[in-house]
């Protein structure tokens, strides 16, 4: 909140006002940084300090919503594995592509715009922001972690929430993705003796595939927070900054006055980024009701089942594979993979998966059961899009017929009425002039489209039967872009291999070799999310997958990986993902190699490249061609010039790990002071007693800022070592909160659902009856927690500060009897030690029942009885007060008919709003 443009800091010490309290909170950078670093509903940060001043409040406003007690782990993406880095560069590529294709057809419009005598700001001279810096290696990803440390040292220090807060920040120095590496911390803590199984986890990021890796940990307490996703948001214009349209319809209009004093005009429509918690724990409970079966020959375990789901969601898409050409998750592709799933797993004899690994025996009979649909999914497709094309044609006919033939302009033009427009109409001056020009102005349209041969419909329409060449724009069919595939006719296998692959479908040793690619790849990708990475260099070489009908014969197919592969350097990957348009973030002799007609890999860098669309409309929906890169021919080119980097681009090319941060109230403080007095340079176990039972190893950091500086390792296993994918002994399941009419599909009787505020979904909004409003004849107006009755014609404040004469003004105080609990955001802060033997104040599985239901019924229920009216006075000297009360009253009148006092005493505030007539 802000007050006289100050900011007022949120105690964050004190409980969760969402009701719940959560203990590590982690958070996947990137997902903060590039909306913080290029924004698209508003203006973009002018330089390097704005956008790290954003990214510490978005920071800032996140942890004030979860409030972790023990953790805080930020993520950023380090080097990923070699199979993300295809993803990446095909990211990469576009990016700088549909930048520099933008920046060119923004100037065209300027020019063309300013050539009519539009009107446009002029124009800002300032370097494109390329967001392609967001990647390790950089000196932007170099300078973020430098000022992440003064971030984290500074709340440390002065915030009061963070004061026995852990902090662990792993930046892009470190290998791994960011939710990946998060994820990797939890499993390896999990391991241990010391994790406490009821730890309540929050993770922030947009990305879908963390709900996958959230229920992947088998966590009882685990929830993600992500930002609202509002459809329609508005953006700027690029060219003049106003909302409303986009550049291509940009047509240099002056900006209208935004308030009487143009008070708003640099505020974008709308309001605060608003974020939304997924209970993952509810998730759970509806796809425990989905996935139970009856009747199996075999145990049935909602975890392995859990596992399977996970698994057959990889089939409809992710970061590493392309999706099967049958699943579309639109056309509820994971509905059908657990109907096929629910009737398959009585023949497999098991579950799919156990712990990350997949049995492919029972996976080949659930793509065989999909095969068999292949042709029929096709088909309905095709018959999905005519419906639809045709639907759209009849809409596009109903709006051009309901629209009026003839609309006047100019002073006739129509005009809004009602009380928002409150400008008098204008007189109308010279009408058999304008009466003219309007009937000239029909002629002219109406004579291009007539001619003497043109014959006309019953209802009075030229007919196209009679010579009239309609216009492209006004077609009502939309340009399709050309399919040779034809899924939805016969031969289409054929046609797929030859227009994709350019191989024959007889082909079946290529066609094994793709599916044994795409078996791979589910493999490798389930491990990912179960297990950690296991390899760095394994990646799926084809930019298309194989059908489901061709998954024959995987259960002999070998599912190992090469062990003890490393990752690349930062500037290696930068070499593999970044267009030579980006090249300008490496050092000079590497950037030639992307350039040099002589290199040996200038065929890495296409300057431009073929996007197929691949069935779909969008450019960005395609599969963009690019060559794969050879990590042997890179490596042999870099090579020859390693000698040419200087120490700081040595540095910023090494491989990095996590960073951990105590504050100088934290009880591992003092350890980590003993460890510097001792200059060990051995690595030291955490004692987990100290740090809310998270173990680890700590080494000296030479750049650390005292005290609160380590380099901290994780927990280490053997490389063959199997995480167990189970519930950990002890955990306790939170009670279930769906009820039977949850299950229902047309819930919430027909209603935009709207997720409810804070955990507790019988929390009660404070509020007076209508009856009040209507007896004091107020309007109502909401003022903090409480109502506040004011009028709408005239109004003035009077704060009458009575320190001394507390008795004079005693009346208005509420007795002690009607004083309900003492407000939470009033009661001291206390400590939230969970081994201290003491639980915290709010927990998951407890709400505020008795004390909090009864405070919020009486709390702001007014001084006596439900209609706000003070009890009656009894002695004199109340009848004393009462002559005081009115004489104020009549002073409030002569100053203003309607005064709303705020009374201070005794640390108590009071708003008391009096009227008379």
């Amino acid at each position: 909140k802000e007050c006289n443009g100050i900011k007022i800091p949120v105690d964050t010490s004190k409980p969760n006002p969402n009701e719940v309290e959560f203990d590590n909170l982690y958070l996947d950078m990137n997902g903060i940084i590039h909306p913080c670093t290029h924004p698209e509903d508003k203006p973009a940060p002018k330089n390097e300090d704005e956008m790290m001043v954003a990214i510490f409040e978005y920071i800032d406003r996140l942890f004030n919503i979860v409030r972790p007690r023990r953790l805080l782990y930020m993520a950023i993406d380090g080097v990923a594995p070699r199979a993300k880095m295809n993803q990446q560069r095909s990211r990469r590529f576009r990016a700088s592509k549909e930048g520099v294709e933008g920046a060119e057809e923004k100037q065209r419009i300027r020019q063309e715009i300013l050539a009519k005598g539009g009107f446009l700001p002029p124009e800002e001279v300032k370097e494109r922001f390329d967001s392609n810096c967001i990647t390790p290696g950089t000196e932007f990803m170099d300078n973020l972690a430098k000022c992440l440390r003064y971030y984290i040292a500074d709340r440390l220090n002065n915030d009061p929430g963070w004061k026995n807060l852990t902090v662990i920040l792993s930046d892009a120095s470190a290998p791994g993705e960011g939710e990946h590496k998060i994820m990797d911390y939890i499993r390896r803590q999990r391991a241990q003796p010391n994790h406490d199984p009821n730890t309540h986890h929050c993770l922030c990021g947009a990305d879908a595939d963390l709900i996958m890796l959230g229920l992947a940990t088998h966590e009882p307490n685990f929830t993600i927070i992500r930002e609202e996703f509002k459809p329609n948001k508005p953006k700027p214009c690029g060219l003049c900054s106003q909302f409303g349209h986009e550049v291509k319809d940009c047509q240099g209009l002056p900006r209208e006055k935004q308030g009487e004093h143009d008070q708003f005009a640099d505020c974008p429509p709308g309001s605060e980024q608003e974020f939304i918690f997924i209970r993952l724990s509810v998730l759970r409970e509806y796809l425990e009701k989905e996935l139970t079966m009856a009747s199996l020959p075999f145990t049935f375990d909602i975890e392995r089942s859990v596992d399977d789901w996970v698994f057959m969601c990889f089939f409809v898409g992710n970061d590493f594979l392309p999706h099967l050409p049958s699943l579309e998750i639109r056309e509820g592709a994971i509905d059908r993979l657990v109907g096929i799933y629910k009737n398959v797993v009585h023949k497999t004899g098991g579950y799919l998966t156990e712990s990350g690994y997949v049995n492919l025996q029972r996976v080949q009979m659930i793509m065989l059961a999909v095969g068999e649909v292949e042709d029929s999914i096709f088909k309905k497709r095709k018959d999905d899009e005519e419906n639809f094309r045709r639907r759209q044609k009849e809409k596009r006919k109903r709006m051009k017929r309901d629209q009026p033939s003839f609309i006047p302009g100019g002073q006739f033009s129509p005009q809004a009425l009602g009380r928002g427009n409150r400008s008098s109409p204008q007189a109308i001056s010279n009408p058999r002039q304008t009466a003219y020009e309007m009937r000239m102005q029909d002629k002219q349209n109406l004579t291009p489209s007539t001619s003497p041969n043109t014959s006309f419909t019953s209802d009075g329409t030229p007919s196209p039967a009679g010579g009239i060449k309609r216009k492209a724009e006004d077609s009502d069919s939309e340009p399709e872009p050309e399919d040779n595939i034809r899924l939805w006719e016969s031969g289409w296998k054929q046609r797929y291999y030859k227009n994709k692959f350019d191989v024959d479908v007889s082909d079946e040793k290529f066609r094994r070799k793709v599916v044994q690619s795409y078996v791979e790849g589910l493999c490798w990708v389930l491990r990912y999310y179960y297990q950690g990475c296991a390899s760095w260099k394994w990646y799926y070489p084809f930019h298309y997958a194989p059908f489901a009908s061709d998954f024959e014969g995987i259960a002999d197919l070998p599912s190992d990986f090469e062990k003890g592969t490393k990752p690349f350097r930062p500037l290696e990957q930068l070499m593999g993902v970044f267009p030579a348009a980006s090249g300008n973030f490496l050092p000079p002799t590497w950037r030639k190699l992307m350039t040099d007609p002589e290199s040996s890999i200038i065929d890495f860098y296409p300057e431009d490249f073929a996007i197929d669309l691949n069935g779909k409309k969008f450019a960005w929906q395609g599969v963009a061609l690019l060559p794969f890169v050879d990590e042997r021919r890179l490596r042999a080119a870099l090579e020859e010039v390693y000698p040419d980097l200087t120490p700081d681009e040595n540095r910023r090319n090494s491989l990095g790990g996590d960073v951990m941060f105590v504050g100088k109230h934290h009880l591992l403080c003092d350890f980590v002071l003993e460890l510097y007095k001792s200059s060990s340079t051995e690595p030291v176990d955490i004692p987990p007693e100290l740090c809310h039972g998270i173990q680890g190893k700590l080494t000296l950091n030479e750049n650390a800022v005292l005290p609160d500086h380590i380099d901290f390792k994780d927990p280490q296993f053997q490389e063959d070592f199997v995480f167990k994918a189970v519930v950990l002994p002890g955990a306790k399941k939170p009670a279930p909160v769906l009820k039977p009419g949850d299950w229902e599909k047309t819930n919430n009787n027909g209603r935009p659902w709207r997720p409810q505020l804070g955990f507790n979904r019988d929390r009660r909004p404070v509020h007076l009856d209508q009856s009040a409003f209507r007896t004091l004849g107020f309007d109502a107006i909401l003022y903090g927690d409480s109502v506040v009755k004011c009028s709408k014609i005239f109004s003035v404040k009077l704060h009458l500060y009575f320190i001394k004469q507390d008795c004079v003004f005693d009346y208005l105080r509420p007795q002690e009897s009607w004083r309900g609990p003492t407000p939470l955001f009033q009661q001291p802060p206390q400590r939230y030690e969970r081994n201290s033997g003491a639980a915290p104040l709010l927990s998951w599985n407890r709400m505020l029942q008795s004390q909090g239901a009864a405070f919020q019924q009486n709390q702001y229920q007014g001084l006596g009885g439900p209609m706000n009216y003070p009890h009656r006075p009894d002695d004199r000297m109340d009848r004393g007060r009462q002559v005081i009360k009115h004489c104020v009253i009549v002073l409030c009148f002569l100053l203003g008919h309607l005064c709303s006092i705020c009374v201070m005493g005794k640390g108590k505030i009071l708003t008391a709003n009096v009227s008379a007539k």
